[in-house]
């Protein structure tokens, strides 16, 4: 299986310092997530039931009725190749690893494709995927950039897959789930991340009715947990939350980053759920924040580290604080001369 944030309990005893002193970092999920209530006695004695409120608010909320919910954007990521013939699938690097190697136990050929790339090798490919924002990159893609490269690849029946999991706190512009679907645009939207609550698996797919169909016949009854959809439509339905949270969200993404440029570390990338700092000493840099018991998420290639961001203001105080411990100081002089 391939490596993700969020494996604490290997940190902790990989370092030796006690699970609860551990300031965890390494995911780009929401911190301060949506306060989740207590779960209706009946969500646990019932199987879930897809007319249930939470397709109505979702509707409303990603403004499309031809939408699906499904166990986190990942239950999508691993169907949708198995929805079509072997294909020349193009990928950026880095990127989430996960649609690369779902394509690939499909046995579909995954080639890399460089951003500045796509237009001259749109050609080559049958589909093209894109995290938009990119994990880890922050990169981001405007509206009709993503159409035009959409219009190419549907006029040869090819999809463009847009994963859209951060992109909740930008403006409404960037994404392409509010348009009218079109053929071979598919959408993944997910509530784990702005929404902080990547524990209920709950994401959605936008796309044409008769590949809805098609992905619900693969992944089968009960996709979700009735507790899950239960939260997930509160939380959905929950628009004075969610202008609060955007906002706070853009000004902690700039604080990270204006504290890593400050400790020595300016990122390379990044949104407002995480920031990446790519340089050769990345390793030494998430060893060295791990000694001090705060866990980032490591990259090999390239050599880079994302950072998550802090809960509160005792979190914030304790990464500055270690982002000026001497050895790492001594460390920025070497990765970032200029500094």
């Amino acid at each position: 299986m391939l490596e993700h944030g969020g494996r604490l309990r290997r940190a902790a005893s990989q370092y030796d310092i006690p699970l609860a002193d551990w300031l965890d970092l390494s995911t780009g999920i929401n911190p301060n997530g949506w306060p989740a209530p207590a779960i209706p006695a009946a969500c646990w004695q019932r199987l879930p039931e897809d007319d249930d409120e939470l397709l109505v608010v979702a509707r409303a909320y990603y403004q499309n009725d031809s939408l699906l919910a499904v166990a986190g954007s990942q239950a999508a990521i691993q169907a949708l190749p198995l929805l079509r013939p072997k294909s020349r699938v193009g990928l950026l690097h880095p990127a989430y690893a996960e649609h690369a190697g779902s394509w690939q136990k499909a046995e579909h050929q995954v080639v890399r494709v460089e951003a500045e790339a796509i237009d001259d090798r749109l050609d080559e490919l049958d589909v093209l995927i894109l995290v938009n924002p990119n994990n880890p990159t922050g990169r981001l893609w405007n509206r009709q950039q993503l159409l035009n490269w959409h219009e190419s690849l549907s006029r040869r029946g090819g999809w463009l897959l847009v994963d859209e999991a951060f992109i909740d706190s930008l403006p409404a512009e960037y994404s392409l789930a509010p348009l009218p679907v079109r053929p071979g645009l598919i959408i993944l939207r997910s509530v784990g991340k702005f929404f902080g609550l990547a524990g209920i698996r709950c994401g959605f797919v936008i796309t044409q009715s008769d590949l809805l169909a098609k992905l619900a016949e693969r992944l089968g009854p009960w996709a979700i947990s009735h507790p899950g959809r239960y939260v997930a439509a509160l939380a959905l339905a929950d628009r004075s939350w969610q202008s609060a949270a955007a906002a706070s969200l853009a000004k902690q993404g700039q604080r990270l980053q204006q504290l890593l440029t400050d400790s020595g570390w300016p990122p390379s990338g990044g949104c407002d759920l995480f920031q990446w700092v790519k340089c050769e000493q990345a390793a030494k840099l998430h060893d060295l924040l791990a000694g001090q018991g705060i866990l980032t998420r490591l990259f090999q290639e390239p050599a880079s580290v994302r950072f998550g961001l802090p809960k509160d203001e005792s979190a914030w105080q304790r990464l500055t604080q270690a982002m000026t411990h001497p050895d790492i100081r001594q460390l920025s002089v070497f990765a970032h001369p200029q500094t």
